[in-house]
């Protein structure tokens, strides 16, 4: 890939760009934020890593729009954290006005890219892109089940003691409190995790997955979380700019999958070089499908929210 955009040099995007330069997924990184000298301040500084870290990437930041001329594929971390004590839920009418600005600066300097949305609530936001592009649900998506499952498979790791490398985890549903994890698909090297863990234990990881980023978040104090958010994100990356068609939780506008329609949320997608290839429809037994039900209602609350928003 040529051309990579960035959209809120914050936290997350800064530790995107700087894995995507590392990782040399594309020939330039641009870095978009209306704080002023910000996002060539970061530039400067990731570059300054190359000699280290062996990339040769071009990096450049900017206040002006136009930098993202051409781009293939844009990220958009930008918005308002939450704060300790705040849902996702809590920053979508300020996000949401961010966000529609930033979808008119895509539109009309890089018309051809897909965009990848990160900002939070990423289910609706990823919804209210698709719908004020129009563009095909192959290029509008979203990242959060990636980075939820990362959470769960540490989890188990940390519980079971085994290598994380060995363990698939599987999270379905809104990106917040009612998200799905389905322990029925997690594994370790193949193995179903029931094999290793009682109940008691799969469904006290589930919670704590359900509420792994308010966890840091207390933790932190000062931030959300960045590093894991920006590996999740080169994750996907990855699979688009290398076309490795990963089976990768992504949040998707539905056209009937699950039952559902007309909303975006997280489902398994065939990720590539061309974005969402495909919704991958799992066979849910009456638990899954109640709790995903659950989730698809509280996503829906959001966008209804967010259809209000002019």
């Amino acid at each position: 890939m040529k051309k990579i955009s960035i959209v809120g040099a914050g936290r997350v995007g800064e530790t995107t760009a700087q894995i995507l330069a590392e990782e040399e997924f594309c020939r330039e990184i641009a870095l978009f934020d209306v704080r002023e000298d910000v996002p060539e301040g970061i530039a400067l500084d990731i570059l300054q890593t190359a000699p280290f870290f062996e990339f040769d990437c071009v990096i450049q930041g900017s206040n002006d729009p136009r930098i993202l001329k051409d781009s293939e594929l844009v990220i958009v971390t930008a918005g308002i954290p939450r704060k300790p004590g705040m849902s996702r839920a809590d920053v979508l009418e300020t996000n949401t006005r961010i966000i529609d600005e930033v979808t008119d600066h895509v539109m009309a300097h890089a018309p051809n890219a897909m965009m990848l949305l990160v900002s939070n609530p990423v289910d609706a936001l990823t919804y209210r892109v698709a719908q004020r592009t129009g563009w095909d649900r192959s290029r509008v998506f979203g990242q959060a089940g990636v980075l939820d499952a990362s959470r769960m498979a540490s989890f188990i790791a940390q519980e079971t003691g085994f290598s994380a490398l060995d363990i698939t985890t599987m999270v379905l549903g809104g990106h917040g409190d009612t998200m799905v994890p389905v322990s029925r698909f997690c594994t370790i090297n193949g193995i179903p995790i029931s094999y290793f863990l009682s109940d008691e234990r799969i469904e006290a990881i589930n919670e704590r997955t359900r509420k792994g980023g308010a966890e840091i978040l207390a933790l932190r104090k000062s931030s959300s979380a960045y590093d894991a958010p920006g590996a999740a994100v080169a994750a996907m990356v990855d699979a688009i700019v290398n076309n490795r068609r990963r089976v990768l939780p992504c949040v998707a506008l539905l056209e009937g999958e699950y039952g559902e329609a007309d909303i975006a949320m997280g489902v398994p997608c065939i990720l590539g070089e061309k974005g969402v290839e495909s919704v991958v429809e799992l066979n849910l037994n009456d638990r899954e499908r109640a709790d995903f039900d659950k989730s698809a209602s509280a996503v829906r609350a959001e966008i209804e929210r967010v259809r209000d928003i002019h």
